[in-house]
């Protein structure tokens, strides 16, 4: 065992620039962090010196203080599920579903059906306008406010006085198991409760809940949890994988939330893997295109990078990535097909350089294998012995 503890962060949605295949989803010229740079003057010199801004053309870096490359992705879309399984070894063909004009009529009536109340909503939504829009009808009527992100998922909003966060729970769970039907197979159903009046209704983000469907085969995670190590996540990791091969479970609402608790795992005593994924630079920033903002979020980020730096111990990897892209400047509100950065650094390193670039999100996954001693996936190729 080379690392004892790996602490590997998923940047939701920064890409680095249009992946080989990307004219297959209508994204030629997508580049979420290097349109943000451009646009924003983008200061991150934390960032920088781990070879972060590099990944966008990949130059090379002598004076770089981590390994440096990027990852193409191979898996079927661009969502989050496909992006985290890919980076865990799993291989699937197969795209979730999206429904950015909306769901059928018949997926709707079979929610009407299954919870006996009225559907409203149904269109895609990126922020909290769709329960200032509907939060009023919602309350008087007792309906279920039914919507999209943009990604693969169907959200469902309703007012915890109107309905229980269990009983929505509920709806939720039932909801999950009809949409496992092929042609309405999204990747996440997700309950958003919702408090406040007329005056201003505000997501109880706290009490989201995200019913994602399981990964189709075992991945890294449940390899190394059958093999006795810790597998911590933090944020939305958990339901990502539907909890599967994670023993510790972490809720983290919001970016600096995450961190916070990720520097909080980082002062105990563990041996195994802790993932983390800050979701605000996708959910918050990509989805609406605000390049401002994104511009922000990462700024934020890259302040908080020595102090997570100098919480590493001597035999201790973190690794940075991302899961796909989310170009806040280009059209649409969807995400984007793009390459991913991968940061590898360890105190430890004594010849940081750039690598070559990883053919798979799972070289990630399989390294962190190699690291342990375990299974390797379908997929995947370790850099471990690249790393000096």
């Amino acid at each position: 065992m080379k690392f004892k503890r790996v602490f590997l962060m998923v940047l939701d949605s920064v890409g680095v620039g249009e992946a080989q295949d990307a004219s297959k989803y209508g994204d030629n010229g997508a580049n979420t962090l290097g349109h943000i740079k451009e646009k924003c003057n983008l200061f991150i010199p934390n960032l920088k010196k781990i070879g972060f801004l590099d990944t966008l053309n990949m130059n090379e870096n002598k004076e770089v203080e981590a390994y440096y490359t990027i990852a193409r992705p191979n898996n079927a879309g661009k969502d989050t599920l496909n992006g985290h399984y890919e980076m865990m070894g799993i291989t699937n063909h197969i795209e979730f579903k999206t429904f950015n004009n909306g769901f059928p009529t018949e997926l709707l009536d079979g929610i009407e059906e299954i919870t006996g109340r009225r559907v409203i909503g149904n269109k895609c939504c990126n922020n909290d306008s769709i329960i200032k829009e509907l939060g009023d009808r919602q309350v008087n009527y007792g309906s279920l406010i039914v919507y999209t992100s943009a990604d693969s998922d169907l959200q469902v909003a309703a007012h915890e006085d109107v309905i229980p966060i269990s009983k929505l729970y509920e709806y939720c769970e039932k909801i999950r198991a009809i949409t496992l039907r092929e042609d309405w197979r999204v990747g996440r159903v997700i309950a958003r409760p919702f408090v406040g009046n007329s005056i201003r209704y505000q997501f109880s983000n706290s009490a989201r809940k995200d019913y994602a469907v399981k990964p189709p085969k075992k991945t890294i995670l449940d390899s190394l949890s059958e093999n006795d190590y810790n597998v911590i996540a933090i944020g939305k990791i958990n339901d990502i994988f539907d909890g599967a091969g994670i023993n510790k479970n972490i809720k983290a609402s919001n970016n600096m939330e995450a961190i916070n608790k990720l520097t909080d795992i980082m002062d105990k005593s563990f041996t195994g893997l802790c993932m983390v994924n800050l979701a605000d630079f996708d959910s918050l920033y990509g989805h609406t295109r605000d390049s401002e903002g994104y511009a922000r979020a990462i700024e934020e980020l890259d302040v908080e990078i020595p102090m997570i730096i100098n919480k590493l111990e001597l035999d201790d990897l973190l690794i940075i990535t991302a899961d796909h892209g989310n170009d806040p400047t280009f059209q649409g509100c969807d995400h984007t097909r793009e390459n991913v950065p991968v940061i590898f650094y360890s105190r430890d390193f004594k010849e940081p350089k750039r690598l070559p670039i990883l053919n798979t999100l799972a070289d990630i996954g399989a390294t962190i294998a190699d690291n342990f001693s375990i299974e390797q996936n379908e997929i995947g190729k370790s850099v471990l012995d690249d790393l000096k």
